[in-house]
């Protein structure tokens, strides 16, 4: 897997840019989290659970769900 770098005129995409990629990849993730793991964290308080699917969440975001997009909308990104 390759870095891609992803630059407008002025030497860097659109901040709206990356946080609508973030929110398209984040709400998702966390509406899929959330849900499969209720059952199993249904005990816990709510800062637990929280601290539970925070990592992952936080993870996926960083090595699997971001690059991916920005891979995806390089084109738009650069616009």
């Amino acid at each position: 897997m390759e870095n891609v770098e992803v630059r407008t005129g002025n030497g860097h995409p659109a901040k709206w840019k990356f946080w609508l990629l973030t929110l398209i990849g984040l709400y998702p993730m966390l509406t899929v989290l959330v849900t499969v793991t209720a059952p199993l964290l249904e005990p816990l308080p709510t800062p637990l659970r929280l601290a539970c699917i925070l990592p992952v969440a936080v993870g996926a975001m960083v090595w699997v769900i971001m690059p991916f997009l920005t891979r995806r909308f390089a084109g738009w990104l650069a616009r």
